[in-house]
């Protein structure tokens, strides 16, 4: 049976942590595989840092990595990933606005894929903000033709042999299941649920929603042409 480790990315989340705490100790009680849980606290600058400690210091099954200062969501994302040592990798952002249950719809599917991802079914954000990712899926879409309709949803499992050779670049969260592809792996995605914001704050706004995705995909077809991959035959080692 695969293990599954889930990355939480934090930046200034200390409203929203105990809630992940208990939702995230409920689903591993009805996990398909043993899970634990990965913190990356991205230079949160409110009491998110401490609240993490604690729930670490008091289960084994949570750990946690603080950066020195805020890197930005794609940094914490590649040193979850690149810090984990079991065969599945998980993501979900700590606001809560998809559900950790979902996970195991994702389970499901992963044997026959190396990334499966969410499509947050109705949406319970603004419409301001529903229709700037709604436009940067389209134009994100026309550049890398990965067939996603939600790349930016935040509840993705990826097999770790493959997530581990995603290259590190700013917008990385953006490309996940473009630069699956790209190693010549397989990718699906499923209808999850979504729920509003609670606490806290959102972290992007119109502008890195729409011109931010859009600078990024110069960089993915830069990345694109420049990528190299390769399979071994064989060996003596």
């Amino acid at each position: 049976m695969k293990n599954l480790c889930i990355i939480i990315p934090v930046y200034n989340e200390e409203d929203n942590l105990e809630r992940v705490k208990q939702e995230m100790e409920n689903f591993m009680r009805i996990a398909s595989v043993p899970t634990e849980v990965l913190f990356v606290n991205d230079g949160s600058t409110d009491g998110s840092l401490r609240i993490i400690k604690e729930i670490c210091g008091n289960n084994s099954n949570f750990k946690h990595i603080n950066f020195d200062r805020n890197y930005g969501l794609s940094a914490a994302i590649k040193a979850g990933i690149d810090h984990t040592q079991t065969e599945l990798i998980g993501y979900i952002d700590s606001d809560l606005q998809t559900d950790p249950d979902d996970f195991n719809l994702l389970l499901k599917e992963i044997k026959d894929y190396d990334l499966v991802t969410g499509v947050r079914a109705n949406r319970k954000d603004s419409f301001i903000k529903n229709m700037s990712s709604s436009i940067a899926n389209g134009i994100r879409r026309a550049f890398t033709h990965d067939g996603m309709d939600d790349t930016g949803c935040p509840l993705k499992i990826m097999k770790a042999d493959k997530a581990k050779q995603i290259p590190m670049f700013k917008g990385l969260h953006r490309f996940l299941p473009a630069m699956i592809l790209l190693q010549g792996g397989t990718i699906k995605q499923i209808p999850v649920k979504h729920y509003p914001r609670i606490a806290g704050t959102a972290k992007f706004g119109v502008f890195n929603r729409i011109i931010g995705p859009l600078t990024d995909c110069f960089a993915y077809l830069w990345m694109k042409k420049k990528y190299i991959n390769y399979k071994v035959q064989d060996t003596s080692l």
